[in-house]
């Protein structure tokens, strides 16, 4: 029996696109998307037409009973429909947003563009035509209804341009991209003024947008609104539901995910604030009453909304002790720690790990906020990728959902560029409900470098296996935030003459031990790692010849420069360590070579920044204030200064005659011809080839 051939839809620079008469906010910048893509890849801008009478190759259109489109939200179809000896593809779907992922749809697959192309640099094939197999096409649906990203932390965002808050050319590609994963959710910004565009442009583009735990509503915050009035809703109830109120009235018309919360101004607990809720009872109650309140206010302005508790720190522990009451149909949001684990995160030295995940008990609808990205003061992933295997990812959003958390899935995006990778794993996760790590890795390899080596998958894959494992637990591994908070907090305390005494807020890492032991144990954890991200690192550079540039230019700034941050941060925290080591031997000129050895080392990961920096992306980590490498490269230049004090002040000039000077020259010099002090770098480089160190 013959087989019979598909037919073939051509695409190619003449291809005419019909799109709906009027069309809505999400479809207009949709079509722009589609419009440049089309550009792009077959080298012409498409005509559109908008007439209905006017014949076009491809009809982007809402569907109508006779398509057999499925009818859920957001869900879209193709059809290829036959008009005497032409044929037609139509993209059709009930709602705006069905369009939008119809259309995107159209853009990924058949024009070839990369959820992700704008934040990887990958520009798609240029071709002269695309020749599409005539089928229809019916979208699958997501495994979670809300999938969406939290842009927290966002700092390399607000600092890349000049205008702040950031104007849409820094919004629209963020949430293009969200909209390329398959997401349709998004808190966008952190604490952004009032008259940034951030949540017009997310509206305007079809998303529902959300909002912070610490921001119920969106509302403004109680002190902005009321300053000098106490932040109590038991002595102030009506300040805070007129902040309520207004939120409501603003945001009614749209598609809102309305948070509803209780916490206390600047994102801790309320009693901070008002310390007569001295009992989780009364805490709880007090919670509970709150997001009843909110809940009757939002029903009474809006139908049917979506409604959501974020279970986040002590939210989640007064829940689970049975002291917070809330309706059934709110959507419960369990967090993870900020480190991929489904379990209560880490609070200064405390770490609970109380499991964040519904029981079976708990009903209604459930959800969760991830991170694969984090900033916390302490062991943090900010300008890093996720620092333990992506297989935790996978493993902790799949059990989470086994337990019935599927409603609802927030990630914390970062600034996006450094987490193209897990953010990739979780637009996999939240559309199938699974993954295949090893899989996914090798499609996205595939799809990141078309040139390049199967070894890249490898590369990517032992990155996780080289940072430093500071804790017994699978997500105790290091970020970049780990190399830089406490090498900042260890050179306070040694310079304000407190050596004597532990510092407290390292107990959390080391343990409860004296400051020289706490030292020593970050020095040798870090001492440890460097080995594998040298070798790491020279395996890299080794396969960069071998890759078309664009290829090796994306593997700089997506591997890379994450092996170098952490391997920078390695080796100056080993030195910031030995520094300490010989200062406590009374070796102070030891002491500064290691200093300057430490800051030189942190410096590599700023120039490592910078030189990410090429193109578009000038300026894009000058806002590094999380992280803050350059405040690491000042602490480490003050130390070192500070250490010259010992022994070469007030001429600075000792240490030069006492290890450096000619022997023939040390008794005979004219002071008026050798008094010119080295720099400290100078110095500092000629006493370690000196020391050998």
């Amino acid at each position: 029996m013959r087989r019979r051939l598909k037919l073939a839809f051509i695409i190619d620079r003449k291809t005419t696109y019909r799109i709906p008469p009027h069309p809505s906010s999400p479809v207009r910048h949709v079509w722009k998307m589609v419009e440049r893509d089309h550009a792009q890849v077959l080298g012409a801008v498409p005509r559109h037409v908008l007439g209905a009478d006017e014949p076009a190759d491809v009809v982007i259109r809402y569907a109508v009973s006779q398509d057999r489109c499925p009818d859920r939200p957001e869900a879209f179809c193709f059809r290829f429909v036959k008009d005497g000896g032409r044929t037609t593809l139509h993209i059709a779907a009930a709602d705006d947003l069905g369009l939008v992922y119809g259309m995107l749809e159209y853009s990924g697959k058949y024009l070839g563009v990369d959820p992700f192309w704008f934040w990887a640099d990958l520009s798609p094939e240029r071709r002269s035509r695309i020749e599409i197999p005539e089928g229809d096409y019916d979208s699958p649906e997501p495994f979670v209804r809300f999938r969406g990203w939290f842009v927290n932390d966002e700092v390399c965002l607000i600092g890349w341009k000049e205008e702040y808050p950031p104007t849409s050319e820094v919004w629209e590609p963020v949430f293009e991209a969200l909209l390329r994963c398959g997401g349709n959710m998004v808190i966008p910004g952190t604490d952004l003024p009032k008259h940034g565009v951030h949540a017009d442009v997310a509206a305007e583009m079809g998303l529902w947008v959300t909002h912070h735990h610490a921001e119920p509503l969106g509302a403004e915050m109680f002190l902005r609104a009321y300053p000098g009035k106490k932040a109590s809703y038991q002595e102030n109830p009506e300040l805070f539901e007129t902040l309520w109120e207004k939120a409501i009235e603003k945001q009614k018309d749209r598609n809102i995910v309305w948070v509803l919360s209780f916490r206390g101004q600047g994102d801790q607990p309320f009693w901070v604030q008002d310390p007569a809720f001295d009992t989780p009872e009364k805490r709880g109650e007090m919670i509970s009453r709150v997001v009843r309140k909110q809940y009757d206010m939002v029903r009474a302005k809006v139908t049917d909304p979506y409604c959501c508790v974020a279970f986040y720190g002590e939210i989640s522990e007064l829940y689970k002790a049975g002291h917070i009451h809330i309706p059934d149909d709110i959507i419960k949001i369990w967090a993870d720690n900020g480190y991929g684990k489904m379990v209560s995160r880490r609070n200064g030295n405390e770490n609970l790990r109380v499991p964040s995940l519904p029981e079976l008990q708990d009903k209604g609808k459930h959800g969760i906020y991830y991170h694969v990205t984090f900033h916390d003061l302490q062991a943090s992933n900010h300008l890093t990728l996720f620092p333990a295997p992506a297989s935790l990812i996978s493993g902790e959003v799949e059990q989470a959902f086994r337990a019935g958390a599927n409603d609802y899935v927030l990630v914390n995006s970062g600034n996006i560029r450094p987490h193209v990778y897990t953010l990739d794993l979780i637009r996999e996760l939240w559309t199938q409900g699974e993954a295949d790590t090893e899989e996914h890795l090798q499609t996205f390899v595939r799809r990141m470098f078309p040139s390049g080596s199967p070894e890249i998958a490898a590369l990517f894959r032992e990155y996780a296996g080289r940072t430093v494992p500071y804790g017994p637990n699978e997500d105790d591994r290091a970020g970049d935030e780990f190399y830089h908070h406490p090498a900042r907090q260890i050179v306070g305390h040694w310079l304000q003459g407190k050596s004597d005494q532990p510092h407290a807020r390292l107990n959390w890492a080391t343990g409860v031990f004296d400051f020289p032991e706490q030292v020593e144990w970050f020095r040798r954890k870090c001492a440890e790692a460097v080995p594998g991200l040298r070798e790491l690192r020279e395996r890299i550079e080794q396969l960069l010849p071998e890759l078309a540039e664009p290829d090796r230019l994306r593997l700089k700034d997506h591997l890379l420069l994450h092996v170098e941050l952490h391997l920078s941060g390695c080796e100056g925290f080993e030195a910031l360590g030995q520094s300490y080591s010989a200062y406590r031997n009374g070796n102070y000129p030891l002491a500064f070579v290691y200093a300057s050895q430490a800051m030189w080392n942190y410096r590599r990961g700023r120039v490592a920044l910078q030189e990410a920096e090429h193109g578009k992306w000038a300026n894009f980590f000058r806002a590094d204030w999380l992280t803050n490498i350059d405040s690491t490269v000042q602490n480490m230049d003050t130390l070192r200064r500070w250490l010259r004090m010992h022994g070469d002040s007030p001429d600075f000039f000792a240490w030069y005659k006492h290890f450096l000077m000619p022997e023939t020259e040390k008794y005979i010099y004219l002071e008026n011809t050798h008094r010119n002090p080295l720099s400290d770098d100078e110095l500092a480089q000629r006493l370690a080839d000196k020391f050998g160190v």
